[in-house]
Protein backbone atom coordinates (compact mmCIF):
# COMPACT_ATOMS: atom_id res chain seq x y z
CA UNK A 1 0.00 0.00 0.00
CA UNK A 2 1.29 3.38 -0.45
CA UNK A 3 1.94 6.17 1.56
CA UNK A 4 -0.75 8.21 -0.37
CA UNK A 5 -3.02 5.74 0.64
CA UNK A 6 -2.20 5.10 4.05
CA UNK A 7 -2.35 8.50 5.08
CA UNK A 8 -4.46 10.56 3.17
CA UNK A 9 -6.75 13.30 4.97
CA UNK A 10 -10.21 13.41 5.75
CA UNK A 11 -11.06 16.70 4.09
CA UNK A 12 -12.39 18.30 0.54
CA UNK A 13 -11.24 21.57 -0.64
CA UNK A 14 -9.28 23.49 -3.42
CA UNK A 15 -5.84 23.82 -2.03
CA UNK A 16 -3.63 20.53 -3.15
CA UNK A 17 -0.06 19.32 -2.20
CA UNK A 18 2.13 17.33 -0.34
CA UNK A 19 2.56 18.16 3.70
CA UNK A 20 4.91 17.06 6.41
CA UNK A 21 2.88 16.00 9.86
CA UNK A 22 4.86 17.79 12.25
CA UNK A 23 3.60 15.29 14.84
CA UNK A 24 4.82 11.99 12.76
CA UNK A 25 6.78 13.42 9.54
CA UNK A 26 3.96 11.31 7.71
CA UNK A 27 4.42 12.47 4.31
CA UNK A 28 1.03 12.86 2.81
CA UNK A 29 -1.02 14.11 0.08
CA UNK A 30 -3.63 16.59 0.94
CA UNK A 31 -6.05 16.53 -1.84
CA UNK A 32 -8.11 20.31 -0.80
CA UNK A 33 -9.17 22.26 2.15
CA UNK A 34 -12.60 24.75 1.94
CA UNK A 35 -13.03 27.34 3.59
CA UNK A 36 -13.19 26.65 7.42
CA UNK A 37 -11.87 22.78 7.28
CA UNK A 38 -9.42 21.22 8.83
CA UNK A 39 -6.79 19.25 7.74
CA UNK A 40 -5.91 16.20 9.67
CA UNK A 41 -3.09 13.32 9.55
CA UNK A 42 -4.37 10.03 9.54
CA UNK A 43 -1.48 8.42 10.65
CA UNK A 44 -1.61 10.08 14.32
CA UNK A 45 -4.57 12.04 14.20
CA UNK A 46 -2.41 15.49 14.68
CA UNK A 47 -4.19 18.99 13.27
CA UNK A 48 -1.95 19.68 9.95
CA UNK A 49 -3.26 22.90 9.02
CA UNK A 50 -6.95 24.69 8.95
CA UNK A 51 -8.26 26.98 6.31
CA UNK A 52 -9.89 30.17 7.76
CA UNK A 53 -13.61 31.26 6.70
CA UNK A 54 -13.09 34.53 4.82
CA UNK A 55 -9.71 34.14 2.73
CA UNK A 56 -7.72 37.28 3.59
CA UNK A 57 -9.91 40.31 3.54
CA UNK A 58 -10.63 39.81 8.20
CA UNK A 59 -7.16 39.18 8.61
CA UNK A 60 -5.51 41.79 6.24
CA UNK A 61 -8.43 44.11 8.12
CA UNK A 62 -7.24 43.08 11.57
CA UNK A 63 -4.10 43.76 10.61
CA UNK A 64 -4.39 47.11 9.60
CA UNK A 65 -5.98 48.15 12.74
CA UNK A 66 -2.71 46.48 14.77
CA UNK A 67 -0.73 48.62 12.69
CA UNK A 68 -2.96 51.72 13.90
CA UNK A 69 -3.01 50.45 17.23
CA UNK A 70 0.41 49.72 17.13
CA UNK A 71 1.41 53.97 16.52
CA UNK A 72 -0.94 54.71 18.82
CA UNK A 73 0.29 52.72 22.11
CA UNK A 74 3.99 53.51 21.21
CA UNK A 75 3.45 57.42 20.42
CA UNK A 76 1.07 58.26 23.17
CA UNK A 77 1.71 57.45 26.73
CA UNK A 78 0.78 54.17 28.48
CA UNK A 79 0.70 56.26 32.17
CA UNK A 80 1.32 59.16 34.00
CA UNK A 81 2.31 59.55 37.35
CA UNK A 82 2.05 61.98 40.14
CA UNK A 83 4.46 61.67 43.09
CA UNK A 84 4.70 64.72 45.76
CA UNK A 85 3.34 67.51 42.65
CA UNK A 86 5.92 65.81 40.47
CA UNK A 87 4.57 64.51 37.13
CA UNK A 88 6.10 62.65 34.59
CA UNK A 89 4.99 59.90 31.68
CA UNK A 90 6.03 57.42 29.54
CA UNK A 91 5.33 55.20 26.71
CA UNK A 92 6.25 51.87 25.93
CA UNK A 93 9.94 52.30 24.29
CA UNK A 94 10.02 54.96 27.16
CA UNK A 95 10.01 52.72 29.84
CA UNK A 96 12.85 50.35 28.02
CA UNK A 97 15.16 53.71 27.62
CA UNK A 98 14.54 54.26 31.91
CA UNK A 99 16.70 51.09 32.07
CA UNK A 100 19.21 52.40 29.50
CA UNK A 101 19.66 55.16 31.47
CA UNK A 102 19.88 53.02 34.69
CA UNK A 103 23.11 51.18 32.86
CA UNK A 104 20.95 48.32 32.46
CA UNK A 105 21.12 47.96 28.82
CA UNK A 106 20.21 43.79 28.92
CA UNK A 107 17.38 44.37 30.87
CA UNK A 108 15.91 47.26 28.53
CA UNK A 109 16.07 44.85 25.33
CA UNK A 110 14.56 42.22 27.53
CA UNK A 111 11.46 44.61 27.69
CA UNK A 112 12.04 46.62 24.43
CA UNK A 113 12.71 43.40 21.81
CA UNK A 114 9.92 41.21 22.66
CA UNK A 115 7.28 43.89 23.74
CA UNK A 116 7.94 46.23 21.15
CA UNK A 117 10.63 45.03 18.26
CA UNK A 118 9.32 41.91 17.62
CA UNK A 119 5.52 42.45 17.29
CA UNK A 120 6.22 45.53 14.65
CA UNK A 121 8.05 43.14 12.45
CA UNK A 122 6.09 40.65 12.83
CA UNK A 123 2.39 43.40 12.26
CA UNK A 124 4.34 45.05 9.50
CA UNK A 125 6.00 41.87 8.07
CA UNK A 126 2.21 40.30 7.57
CA UNK A 127 0.97 43.17 6.04
CA UNK A 128 3.66 43.75 3.69
CA UNK A 129 2.85 39.81 2.56
CA UNK A 130 -0.96 40.08 2.56
CA UNK A 131 -1.48 43.20 1.27
CA UNK A 132 0.60 42.41 -1.93
CA UNK A 133 -0.89 38.77 -2.12
CA UNK A 134 -4.33 40.70 -1.86
CA UNK A 135 -3.95 43.20 -4.62
CA UNK A 136 -1.69 41.18 -6.64
CA UNK A 137 1.29 43.29 -6.44
CA UNK A 138 4.43 41.85 -7.05
CA UNK A 139 6.55 42.86 -4.11
CA UNK A 140 10.26 42.17 -3.64
CA UNK A 141 11.58 40.09 -0.48
CA UNK A 142 8.27 38.73 0.19
CA UNK A 143 9.35 35.08 1.17
CA UNK A 144 12.01 36.40 2.99
CA UNK A 145 9.65 38.61 4.71
CA UNK A 146 7.41 35.54 5.62
CA UNK A 147 10.36 33.32 6.63
CA UNK A 148 11.57 36.17 9.42
CA UNK A 149 8.33 35.90 10.56
CA UNK A 150 7.68 32.53 11.29
CA UNK A 151 10.65 32.69 12.60
CA UNK A 152 10.18 35.94 15.38
CA UNK A 153 6.26 35.42 15.98
CA UNK A 154 6.54 32.94 18.65
CA UNK A 155 9.04 35.32 20.88
CA UNK A 156 6.60 38.63 20.49
CA UNK A 157 5.63 39.29 24.29
CA UNK A 158 3.37 41.85 24.09
CA UNK A 159 0.91 40.21 26.60
CA UNK A 160 3.51 39.26 29.14
CA UNK A 161 4.58 43.24 28.29
CA UNK A 162 1.22 44.30 29.58
CA UNK A 163 1.13 42.09 32.68
CA UNK A 164 4.19 43.50 34.11
CA UNK A 165 2.59 47.59 33.77
CA UNK A 166 -0.30 45.90 35.51
CA UNK A 167 1.55 44.68 38.03
CA UNK A 168 3.90 47.78 38.33
CA UNK A 169 0.59 49.77 38.85
CA UNK A 170 -0.56 47.96 41.53
CA UNK A 171 2.14 48.29 43.49
CA UNK A 172 2.37 52.10 42.47
CA UNK A 173 -1.37 53.28 43.37
CA UNK A 174 -0.42 53.21 46.98
CA UNK A 175 2.77 55.56 46.64
CA UNK A 176 1.32 57.72 43.49
CA UNK A 177 -1.44 58.87 41.85
CA UNK A 178 -1.60 56.87 38.21
CA UNK A 179 -3.75 57.99 35.28
CA UNK A 180 -3.88 55.54 32.43
CA UNK A 181 -2.95 57.37 28.96
CA UNK A 182 -4.09 56.86 25.64
CA UNK A 183 -1.13 54.01 24.95
CA UNK A 184 -2.18 51.53 27.76
CA UNK A 185 -6.03 51.61 26.34
CA UNK A 186 -4.46 50.98 22.73
CA UNK A 187 -2.22 48.22 23.96
CA UNK A 188 -4.57 46.36 25.33
CA UNK A 189 -6.95 46.48 22.46
CA UNK A 190 -3.46 45.77 20.07
CA UNK A 191 -2.84 42.38 21.99
CA UNK A 192 -7.17 41.74 21.49
CA UNK A 193 -6.67 42.51 17.61
CA UNK A 194 -3.21 40.60 17.45
CA UNK A 195 -4.55 37.65 18.93
CA UNK A 196 -7.85 38.03 16.38
CA UNK A 197 -5.34 38.49 13.49
CA UNK A 198 -3.28 35.17 14.13
CA UNK A 199 -6.40 33.00 15.22
CA UNK A 200 -7.47 34.02 11.23
CA UNK A 201 -4.67 33.52 9.72
CA UNK A 202 -2.81 30.40 8.34
CA UNK A 203 0.77 31.13 7.10
CA UNK A 204 0.43 28.25 4.73
CA UNK A 205 -1.83 30.23 2.99
CA UNK A 206 0.30 32.91 2.44
CA UNK A 207 3.47 30.88 1.11
CA UNK A 208 1.01 28.69 -1.28
CA UNK A 209 -0.02 32.42 -2.46
CA UNK A 210 3.49 33.21 -2.72
CA UNK A 211 4.50 29.84 -4.45
CA UNK A 212 1.87 30.61 -7.44
CA UNK A 213 3.72 34.00 -8.03
CA UNK A 214 6.27 34.73 -10.59
CA UNK A 215 9.79 33.53 -8.79
CA UNK A 216 11.90 36.70 -10.29
CA UNK A 217 9.24 38.98 -8.35
CA UNK A 218 9.56 38.02 -5.39
CA UNK A 219 13.48 37.07 -4.37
Amino acid sequence: MSLDAACSTRITGQVSGLYVCHACDALQNIAAVKPGAVATCVCCGSQLFRNPNGGGERPLALLIAAAILFFISNIYPIMDIKIAGIEQSTTLTGAAMIFVELDNHLLAAAVWVPGVLIPGIVIFGLLYVLGSLQFNLHVPYAKNTLVLVSRLTPFGMMDVFLLGVLVALVKLVALADVILGPGFYALMSLIIVYAATMSSLELHILWDGLDEKPSDSLK
